[in-house]
């Protein structure tokens, strides 16, 4: 029979990916969870499948719905879990701390509890956040699984909620849980409330004459581990395919460290407007901020032979452009 993924948050900038991803590898039929006031923008490639019901279905729902999630998984009956939805912008959760713990922390327990009810077994990955380690100290880079918590921002929190209720289903009930911390990962579909997002789409805005020549920023000392998503989606199929091992945890990131404005600038030298100007923009800044991210992924990569493939600029100029392409086609967004 067909295997079956379930990918909660499909609409999002890495569930979409890992939707192409399945339909090119595999033969699995894709059932994504998505609330009826999602946009599509980022699976709107999809749509003509979804209408065939060509592998591709959506099952409308909320993590924070027990009884939306316990009759979709009965119907469904999933092979493979990828729990991806979250509230997952660190700077808002400090606005929203409330949503956000409701929404990763209560949420992931509410779908780990909902696949239990229905008493399905299949390998589950949740996906918590590199945010976890927080403010980290030089001497303990790179970072390894074993690292001390110490979160920066109540998404950071939250995060931490998920990461250990997922690893306690594994321990305390046998539920096939495997968690990731997934360090800076990009590339088209980025929302723009993310730093190299936000710039590429100021860039693009600025190419079309839509706003004045100036980069609003935050922290641009920052130090970042950039993957690309598409290798990031790679990896949490072979996370679910490679001797997966119930309670394990992991580290995964790329190979590319810079600060923040190393990475804008990356991202103006490939502009066709020169002599743009960069000001700090208060309300970009975080209260307090993750500020060294470096991962140390050796024990993923020798459980699954899984590395980044995709360069930093491969992945610059895909951002870029994937702004160039929407702005071209007329879409108007916001100034942020």
């Amino acid at each position: 029979m067909k295997k079956v993924a379930f990918i909660t948050g499909i609409s999002g900038m890495v569930g979409s990916h890992l939707s192409d991803y399945l339909l090119e590898n595999t033969n699995w039929d894709i059932h994504g969870l998505i609330r009826w006031r999602s946009p599509l923008d980022n699976i709107s490639h999809l749509i003509n499948q979804i209408n065939n019901q060509d592998r591709v279905f959506l099952s409308y729902g909320d993590i924070n719905d027990s009884i939306s999630l316990l009759s979709i998984l009965k119907k469904i009956k999933p092979d493979y879990v990828f729990h991806l939805a979250a509230q997952s912008y660190p700077l808002t959760s400090f606005e929203s701390p409330l949503d956000t713990y409701n929404t990763n922390v209560i949420g992931t327990a509410k779908l780990l509890e909902a696949l239990r009810a229905v008493k399905i077994d299949p390998i589950i990955h949740v996906c918590a956040s590199s945010e976890v380690f927080g403010r980290v100290s030089k001497e303990k880079l790179p970072i390894k699984e074993d690292c001390t918590f110490h979160p920066a921002s109540p998404y950071a929190i939250s995060k931490v909620g998920t990461d250990l209720i997922g690893r306690y289903h594994a321990e305390a009930y046998g539920q096939k849980v495997i968690t990731t911390r997934m360090f800076t990962h990009t590339g088209p579909r980025r929302g723009d409330v993310f730093a190299e997002s936000s710039f590429a789409k100021q860039i693009a805005m600025i190419e079309n004459d839509l706003i004045p020549p100036i980069i609003k920023v935050g922290n641009l000392n920052s130090l970042r581990t950039f993957a690309d998503v598409r290798d990031a989606v790679r990896a949490y199929y072979m996370l679910v395919t490679i001797n997966p091992t119930p309670g394990e945890y992991y580290n995964i990131g790329g190979d590319y460290v810079c600060t923040i404005k190393e990475m804008l600038n990356s991202l103006l030298k490939m502009s066709t407007v020169r002599n743009i100007q960069v000001q700090v923009d208060p309300i970009r800044l975080r209260p307090i901020d993750a500020d060294l991210q470096i991962p140390d992924i050796t024990k993923f990569s020798n459980h699954t032979g899984w590395k980044p493939q995709i360069s930093f600029q491969k992945t610059m100029e895909d951002l870029l452009n994937y702004w160039r392409d929407k702005i071209a086609k007329g879409n108007l967004v916001l100034q942020r």
